[in-house]
């Protein structure tokens, strides 16, 4: 986790989710970056732009969905 502050990112966030309790993206050069839209001075979350798309797809495809327990 890295908490250097990095200006001059457009760290946006989805327009599907709420005003709370969100995450943000920032793309620098060859890095994608997360963190927490209610601490945006807390850590930040670096990947390689094959960890975020191989995160991306796992969700779309609902490998992080709950599952009822047993």
């Amino acid at each position: 986790m890295n908490t250097v502050v990095r200006p001059g990112l457009n760290w946006r966030k989805s327009s599907y989710s709420a005003s709370s309790n969100c995450i943000e993206i920032a793309f620098s050069d060859d890095t994608v970056l997360v963190r927490d839209s209610k601490d945006k001075d807390g850590g930040i979350l670096d990947f390689t732009p094959a960890q975020w798309i191989s995160f991306v797809r796992a969700a779309g495809a609902g490998e992080f969905s709950r599952k009822p327990a047993e």
